[in-house]
Formats: structure tokens, C-alpha cells, sequence
């Protein structure tokens, strides 16, 4: 891979209001997508879907309306507790949403003793709102951008996997002798931890952070089907011969999964370090991710190294990339976590970097 840095062509300022910059979601984004003029992101500080709304330069994306998960799903836990959201993937009439999916362990503050930070440190919990994986339904006009709802004028309705009372991902996981264990593990230490999403056709790929199995990174493919008797629930379905999930292990280079972006047949895949810590942060293009019909090891000889993305030690972390409409060469839009000085124009803004895709 080498030095090779992704080359930056433009910023484009995200500015933000209300709630969002109270809560101090806008600067931690994890996730984006565009569709249009239309931008959609997601912060892992609220349970909350952010729509803005790019000029004709790609200067400034601006006009926000922020979205509820509550007021669109049936969540397990209270309404305003965060759920992580860690990927986006828009896919005909869907926007999807997924949690992390991971344990909390509490941080060691600036100022702990050594008394508070083994306190601190010794208390992990989980909370319910993380542990979705949510289709929301998009109604769009022939003006005007589109809105989240919880049932479209058609009468199609927004759904859940991981509704109160329902099978999850993490149910599905428990005894699977790979990943089964990692899940009693907070994400910050190599635990279970979802960070990538994307839709291709009927198959949802959940890219995980952690945990990377001796150098494999993990990306899980799911058959999201609608709940027969319940038009709010999603089941995973499955797929031939039974399995309810197809794992697949990709060379990395001991990197796990940030972020996951369909790209025609292929998958872009964003990969950075598993724990707490701040680079590399590279770029690969799996090749013909789509046509894949069984678990998959997925060698180097697959994985097209793009190039990499600049990051600060303990801030501007890439954690989100979308492709920008429009012909001629492809471009990504990279969202960061985290944001340095240098990114916060203003208190409620920060800036996103687009870079040209030349692979």
C-alpha cells in the first residue's frame, strides 16, 4: 500500500442545528449517504437519522431535518437512548440504519485516580438501542427531498430486525464458535462491533470493526425478509441449505471493517484499526463482492488496494464514505469522527472531504 494518500479534491461544509449540536452528534458522524443532492448521516452519539441537502457546487450541505429512529421503528430500549448508529445503506425504497451492536466499557477520565480509572474500567453495559439493524422507509416527491416515514403513502412500512421481543443478530451469533465469544467483549477491545453497511440487491453485508480474527477482518452477509405477522418486525431469512448468515474473511492486513459502500458489483471497504486507536485508515475496492454465493475467504488477490486516507492521533477519524452522484470519474464523500480545529469552521458545521476514487 504504501504512502499512497487518496487524492483530496474539495471540502464540503455540513452544517448542522438544534439538538444535533447540543447533543454533539455532528461531531461524531459515522455514517453517510447520498443519493442526489440528498445527504444522510448518522452520529453514534443519538438514536437519530440526519438529512442535509448539498448545494449545486458541493460547497455546503445544509437545511437539516434530523429523524427519530423512535418515531419510525419500535426500539428495545428507551426512545432517547443512543444507538450507535454505525452504518447507512440506501437501497430502493429503504434507507438501512445498524447499530453497533457492541458493549460499553466506561473511559478513564483525565483526572481518575488509579482507584476510579479500575473502577471505571471494571463497569461495562449494554444498551438494547445498539442492537438493530433497521430498514426505514423513504416516501420522495416529485419536489422537494425525501423523508423518512413510518409508512409511506403506498403502504410500505418501516421495519426492524432486533425488535422488542424478536431474534437478533447478536441471538444469531451466540453460538457461533468464531464470533460467539467476542460478543461478551466491549468493542473497544477487539470485541464484537459493528461499523460498515451496505445493500446489494436482496443481501445485506454488515462490516465489523472487531473482531479481527488473526489478521482476518469480518464481514457478515444477511437475507432481511418482512415478519409475516408483524409488518414493524424484519426476520433474517435464509439462505440455501439454512444458513441465517454467510461469513466472510478478508486480508486486511490485521485492519477491520470502518465502513462498507456498494460500488456497481464491487464493495468499497473502508478499513481501519480495531481498538482505540487513530490509523491506518485505507481504502480497498473488493471486487465482485455481489456474486459471492458461500462463505468466503477473501485473499489479497481480491482486494484492490485504493489508497490511503489522512488521519489525526485522537481525531479526524474516517468513519463513513459515499459515493457522490454524477459522470466521469468516480468520488467519495469521507465523514470523520472526531473532527479536528481545522474542520470545525464554525461550532455547529464541520467539513467533509471529497476524494477522487481513480481505482
Amino acid at each position: 500500500m504504501g504512502d499512497c494518500l487518496l487524492r483530496l479534491e474539495r471540502q464540503v461544509e455540513l452544517r448542522f442545528a438544534g439538538e444535533t449540536v447540543r447533543s454533539g452528534n455532528h461531531v461524531n458522524l459515522s455514517a453517510v449517504r447520498v443519493e442526489g443532492s440528498t445527504v444522510w448521516l448518522a452520529g453514534d452519539e443519538t438514536a437519530t437519522v440526519e438529512r442535509l441537502e448539498l448545494d449545486a457546487g458541493l460547497a455546503v450541505a445544509d437545511k437539516p431535518v434530523t429523524f427519530p429512529l423512535a418515531e419510525l421503528v419500535r426500539l428495545p430500549g428507551p426512545p432517547d437512548q443512543e444507538a450507535d448508529i454505525e452504518g447507512l445503506a440506501r437501497s430502493g425504497g429503504f434507507l438501512w440504519a445498524i447499530g453497533s451492536h457492541s458493549l460499553k466499557r466506561r473511559r478513564v477520565r483525565p483526572g481518575d485516580d488509579v482507584g476510579k480509572a479500575l473502577k471505571r474500567l471494571a463497569k461495562v453495559r449494554r444498551e438494547e438501542n445498539r442492537y438493530v439493524l433497521a430498514r426505514l422507509a423513504v416516501e420522495t416527491y416529485t419536489e422537494g427531498a425525501p423523508e423518512l416515514v413510518l409508512r409511506t403513502a403506498a403502504g410500505v412500512c418501516s421495519a426492524l430486525v432486533g425488535a422488542p421481543g424478536a431474534v437478533g443478530l447478536a441471538d444469531l451469533l451466540a453460538d457461533d464458535p468464531r464470533l460467539g465469544p467476542f460478543l461478551r467483549v466491549p468493542g473497544k477491545d477487539n470485541g464484537f462491533d459493528v461499523e460498515g453497511l451496505a445493500v446489494h440487491g436482496e443481501s445485506v453485508y454488515v462490516g465489523l470493526r472487531g473482531p479481527v480474527l488473526r489478521g482476518w477482518a469480518v464481514v457478515l452477509e444477511l437475507l432481511p425478509q418482512p415478519d409475516p405477522t408483524d409488518d414493524g418486525r424484519l426476520v433474517l431469512g435464509p439462505f440455501p441449505g439454512g444458513a441465517r448468515y454467510r461469513t466472510h474473511l478478508l486480508d486486511l492486513g490485521g485492519l477491520g471493517v470502518r465502513d462498507l459502500c456498494p460500488h456497481g458489483d464491487d464493495l468499497l471497504v473502508l478499513a481501519g484499526p480495531s481498538m482505540a486507536l487513530s490509523g491506518p485508515v485505507r481504502l480497498y475496492r473488493w471486487r465482485d463482492a455481489a456474486t459471492a454465493d458461500a462463505d468466503l475467504l477473501v485473499r489479497r488477490d481480491r482486494l484492490t488496494p485504493l489508497g490511503e486516507l489522512p488521519h489525526g492521533q485522537g481525531e479526524d477519524h474516517a468513519e463513513g464514505v459515499a459515493l457522490l452522484p454524477g459522470t466521469g470519474p468516480a468520488r467519495l464523500l469521507v465523514v470523520h469522527d472526531s473532527p479536528g480545529p481545522e474542520r470545525r469552521p464554525t461550532p455547529s458545521s464541520v467539513l467533509a472531504d471529497v476524494v477522487a476514487l481513480d481505482g
